[in-house]
């Protein structure tokens, strides 16, 4: 029998909301040794999900966007709402200011072959486990698949 979403993820995961502050988020991934948590609104809604990558931004040097002066305007060579973006993050204090946003979600019912293709072809490394209801009831990781892969193994 294939196995499913529900039998390989793991169950009520440590979720954090948009108004909680980037320290104490850095400390629970260090701590935990995990690479991302759930964004949850106050109704337990998955609202995003913050990450390693989303935390890293603080350390970057973000440059401006490269532009060229003509007539007395400015025309940038690249996308400047980007760097917005991108120094809005950098420089976030809390969870909703720097989390990505309208995660990649599945069901716990689905088959896991179906997760870990989702999770290949969209390139995210979890998958945040929703019911019927939108409810949070678990997070799958590659790690979770690979072990699962690992124990059929044996």
């Amino acid at each position: 029998m294939a196995k499913t979403v529900a039998d390989v993820m793991t169950p009520a995961p440590i979720t954090v909301k948009p108004e909680t502050p980037l320290s104490e988020v850095i400390k629970t991934i260090a701590e935990k040794r995990i690479s991302g948590l759930p964004v949850t609104d106050e109704a337990g809604q998955l609202v995003g999900v913050i990450s390693e990558t989303d935390l890293m931004w603080r350390e970057t040097n973000v440059t401006p966007p490269a532009y060229i002066m003509l007539l007395d305007s400015v025309i940038y060579l690249e996308n400047p709402g980007r760097y917005e973006k991108d120094l809005h993050k950098a420089l976030g204090q809390t969870v909703g200011e720097v989390m990505s946003s309208n995660p990649v979600t599945i069901a716990p019912e689905k088959p896991l072959s179906e997760a870990a293709k989702l999770m290949h072809d969209r390139q995210v490394n979890r998958l945040p486990v929703i019911d019927a209801s939108g409810q949070i009831v678990g997070i799958l990781t590659r790690g979770d698949i690979v072990r699962a892969m690992a124990a059929e193994q044996s």
